[in-house]
């Protein structure tokens, strides 16, 4: 079967427009036809359906009525296909999501040190950042602080990482670009620094940059903290970004203990325009799974407004 055809097939199947009638049309917009929210997905999420060729993933994830997309590891592609996805993502009016800007150590502290070789390297980073997401068209990237300095006081790491950013700050604002820092949970990423919500409207708050913001991950922050509304509203200020993913699981909304549809409406009622990446595994393997997936953020979208 070809893959045009498959994709007409599935979109029958899904109550989906069709092709030549897709949110990706140049008659219409993707908000008009297809997700209200700007959900993200990723490479890999719809490989059964759309095949292993990066481009006509995103083409899939279009006609499917999606207007976002997330790459982390875009950094390490090569320069033409970081340019072939950006103009991809323009032609079909897709806005590109985050990708990870600096080298992650998760093991041994690294911005918790201060200055030197750590502190240079995250600089270094930055600075090939800004050429990747000129080329991609991205706006926001990811930023991980790393690993605790067991020998040092906390509010000494806490001043080292503020200054190491407000330096790669400094490099991004001339660009309208933006460093979303991204706590992590204890769980699944033992040891490092940057883990709540609040911890990471304090940094943003000292950075006092526009080009320094809160990825604020749903999944993570229910296993750290919980409480999710309410720490959402105490640090709406400084988020930039969303992520999501269902717990227990980390797979997509509608499968674990997270209620979505109440979660994703209250943002959406504070007026965030941004994007949600779905930063997640599926329940089911194979097309089934992308299928499901697709339901799910059905049935967690928001009307329009």
């Amino acid at each position: 079967m070809h893959r045009r055809t498959a994709i007409k097939l599935t979109t029958a199947a899904l109550g989906l427009p069709a092709i030549g009638q897709s949110a990706t049309a140049s008659a219409g917009h993707p908000k008009e036809t297809g997700f209200n929210l700007a959900f993200a997905p990723h490479g890999g999420m719809f490989s059964g359906h759309a095949g292993n060729d990066i481009l006509d993933q995103i083409r899939w994830a279009a006609e499917m009525g999606f207007h976002a997309w997330e790459d982390n590891g875009m950094g390490g592609r090569e320069p033409a296909m970081q340019t072939k996805i950006g103009e991809l993502l323009a032609e079909r009016n897709m806005q590109m999501g985050v990708f990870v800007a600096n080298q992650i150590n998760w093991s041994e502290p690294t911005l918790t040190n201060g200055p030197g070789e750590h502190r240079d390297a995250f600089l270094a980073d930055i600075r090939k950042s800004i050429e990747v997401a000129k080329r991609c068209n991205a706006k926001w990237m990811t930023v991980v602080p790393g690993f605790v300095q067991m020998r040092l006081e906390p509010f000494y790491q806490m001043a080292n990482v503020v200054e190491t950013l407000k330096q790669g700050a400094a490099l991004l604002e001339p660009h309208g670009l933006v460093m979303v820092l991204e706590p992590l949970n204890y769980r699944d990423h033992p040891g490092l620094f940057l883990t709540k919500a609040a911890q990471g409207y304090a940094i943003c708050q000292a950075v006092g940059s526009p080009s320094c913001k809160i990825l604020f991950d749903i999944y993570h922050q229910q296993i750290q903290e919980g409480n999710l509304i309410p720490n959402i509203d105490a640090a709406w200020d400084e988020i930039a970004y969303f992520q999501l993913g269902d717990n227990p699981g980390r797979k997509e909304p509608t499968t674990g203990e997270i209620n979505y549809s109440r979660v994703l409406a209250h943002i959406h009622e504070k007026g965030f325009e941004g994007v949600y990446g779905m930063e997640h595994g599926k329940s089911m393997d194979g097309k089934a799974g992308e299928t499901a997936v697709i339901e799910a953020y059905r049935k967690v979208d928001v009307p329009a407004r």
